[in-house]
């Protein structure tokens, strides 16, 4: 059997491959995305070119900075140190007598105390017995030396009518001046026995600050137990900072200083009350010893930081902003006289509110860059515009 089909133009049946469409697809986005990467790297390779190099203004368009003018003025010089906390003069307590059992301490550390002011009690019941004794002893030489004054009085008087000769007479004497000197030998051996007894009261031997006790109830002290308290003379204390060799040499007794303990909030006042005549070979630092008064925050054996101010000098002051500093050390930017910029290594000194002393690299006269140095390099030229130094 034969069919005739007949199909309609209309009704045609496309086919449609979507898997070499989506590779199409992916081939334009890499391509889009390669050529806005190539846009991108030339425009920074533009960019940097746009930089100028450094030293070269006609590459790009010459910065504009501020510059100072420092001149020099008249600063004080300080030096800074670090040391110990002391006594200024730290005496030792010890007993002076023959010692014995303590009885009383009637003073603890940090008690202030005057002079031969009663610190500890040592039992004296031995003492105050033997004493006694030497007073009845005193009294029996005092009747002895009264008879021989009587026996020499009497027989002087028979002497006229012959019935003393004159040796009973001298004999009579001797012993009449032997009593007395016993009287005498007597009272010495009661002052000393009452000597004894007051050594065995330990006292201060002059007024100050107990720093330290080490002695209680029932010990048992003599004169070789070291010493039982430590008295500060005077509540009077000192720091000992140590220093260079080079800063030591500008030192002198009686310079201003202040002394601030640390964890302290104020400086305590004082001043420099000695300079060690000799360097520590090992250190290679001295000694310089600040006196200071008293105050609350002060411990001995504590740390403590010192500013001594060793006169005056000239030198620039700059802001801090114009100081700069790496591996290399503390530098400057400084404008030349052909508006290129130059670093300029220098050592600072005092640093205040006032700004940063410079000790060294600088004369004043150079115009030097306020703030803008971190964004500067050396050789790049700039336009300066100068301000006014406070």
């Amino acid at each position: 059997m034969n069919r005739e089909s007949n199909f309609d133009p209309s009704q045609r049946l496309i086919v449609v491959d979507r898997s070499k469409r989506r590779r199409t697809l992916i081939i334009a986005v890499a391509v889009i995305a390669l050529v806005i990467a190539a846009v991108a790297v030339a425009m920074m390779k533009r960019s940097r070119t746009a930089i100028p190099a450094a030293g070269d203004s006609k590459s790009g368009q010459v910065p504009t900075v501020t510059v100072i003018v420092p001149g020099q003025r008249s600063v004080g010089r300080v030096i800074t140190a670090s040391g110990a906390l002391a006594a200024r003069r730290d005496q030792p307590v010890g007993v002076a007598g023959v010692g014995g059992r303590v009885t009383r301490v009637l003073v603890d550390a940090g008690s202030w105390v005057g002079a031969g002011q009663v610190l500890a009690t040592v039992d004296r019941s031995v003492q105050v017995q033997q004493a006694a004794q030497i007073a009845a002893q005193i009294e029996a030489a005092k009747a002895n030396a009264a008879l021989a004054q009587s026996n020499y009085d009497r027989a002087l008087g028979l002497v006229a009518g012959g019935f003393v000769s004159k040796a009973d007479l001298d004999a009579k004497r001797a012993s009449r001046d032997s009593a007395r000197a016993q009287v005498r030998v007597v009272q010495a051996q009661y002052g000393a026995a009452r000597a004894q007894l007051g050594q065995l009261d330990i006292r201060a031997p002059t007024s100050g600050l107990i720093l330290a006790r080490n002695i209680e109830v029932g010990q048992i002290v003599s004169p070789g137990s070291g010493a039982l308290f430590r008295l500060a003379l005077g509540g009077e204390m000192e720091m000992r900072a140590s220093m260079s060799q080079g800063d030591l040499a500008s030192v002198r007794v009686g310079m201003p200083a202040s002394v601030t303990p640390l964890g302290a909030g104020q400086p305590i006042a004082g001043s420099v009350a000695l300079v060690a005549p000799v360097i520590d070979p090992q250190s290679r630092q001295g000694e310089v010893r600040i006196a200071i008064p008293y105050a609350n925050s002060i411990r001995p054996g504590g740390f403590a930081e010192a500013r001594i101010t060793a006169g005056t000098t000239t030198a620039p002051i700059l802001p801090q902003s114009a100081v700069l500093s790496d591996a290399q050390g503390n530098y400057v930017y400084v404008v030349n006289a052909k508006k290129a910029v130059e670093r300029r290594a220098i050592k600072i000194g005092e640093v205040s509110a006032a700004g940063v002393t410079i000790a060294s690299g600088l004369s004043g006269q150079e115009a030097v860059v306020l703030s803008a140095g971190p964004f500067l390099n050396p050789g790049q030229t700039v336009k300066p515009t100068r301000t006014v130094a406070r």
